[in-house]
């Protein structure tokens, strides 16, 4: 490992808005921002954009951006103690343990920026708008939360559209091209290191929100496989 790297994760675990594997934060995530204001996240959120930019935009309101690698945790957790942003925090973790740091009805939103698409077929359920992430989100997530998906990846757009659809769950808005719209909301401007890259080259953005208002039941997710096996030729 570089000495970049083991500098900063020697720092981040000074920083007093970085949780890394935290122990008995479950339900008390507003006792550390001494507020009863909502808690957004944001997922495999790499170094916080928008994390940080949401919680410029709304002060308000308090925002966890949550990854697994310390190393790009530690340039949003810097930013937001430069910035005084009282109301940013990070949680170092795997996105599949999520659900043992959150009780229920903790989190009011969700925001999914970027992720790794995992393109494969074979990997479909580390796609983090699978039922079995969606699931674990209904653990914590108010019953009438948002999750918000945004990607240049159409694969992984047409993929949560599917999940949508074959789960009858409620769709609040979708953008096959944020910026072919004429206005566009302000949290969707924001943009992160990983929009910036374009790595699927697809020259469009799309967006999805929806809320998690119904169960999924575990009999649909093998329809879901074979539509999505199916579409894949």
């Amino acid at each position: 490992m570089g000495q970049k790297k083991l500098h900063r994760f020697a720092e981040i675990l000074e920083f007093p808005n970085v949780f890394q594997y935290p122990e008995n934060m479950k339900g008390n995530w507003n006792n550390y921002f001494k507020n009863a204001h909502t808690i957004t996240l944001e997922l495999a959120c790499g170094k916080g954009e928008y994390a940080l930019g949401l919680g410029r935009m709304k002060p308000q309101a308090n925002f966890i951006g949550v990854d697994v690698k310390g190393n790009r945790l530690w340039k949003g957790a810097r930013t937001a103690l430069a910035e005084n942003l009282d109301n940013v925090a990070f949680l170092r973790t795997q996105i599949d343990q999520i659900e043992e740091y959150f009780s229920k009805d903790e989190i009011s939103e969700i925001w999914i920026t970027f992720p790794d698409p995992q393109l494969r077929l074979s990997k479909m359920k580390k796609r983090l708008t699978h039922p079995k992430f969606l699931r674990m989100y209904q653990q914590f997530l108010q019953a009438d939360g948002i999750i918000h998906l945004k990607t240049d990846s159409p694969d992984l757009y047409h993929f949560t559209s599917e999940v949508i659809k074959l789960y009858e769950l409620e769709i609040v808005d979708d953008t096959e091209n944020i910026y072919g719209e004429p206005d566009i909301k302000p949290e969707l401007k924001i943009k992160t290191h990983y929009e910036a890259l374009d790595i699927a080259q697809s020259n469009r953005i799309h967006y999805l929100a929806f809320r998690l208002n119904k169960e999924l039941p575990l009999e649909k997710d093998r329809l879901l496989k074979d539509i999505i096996c199916e579409k894949a030729g």
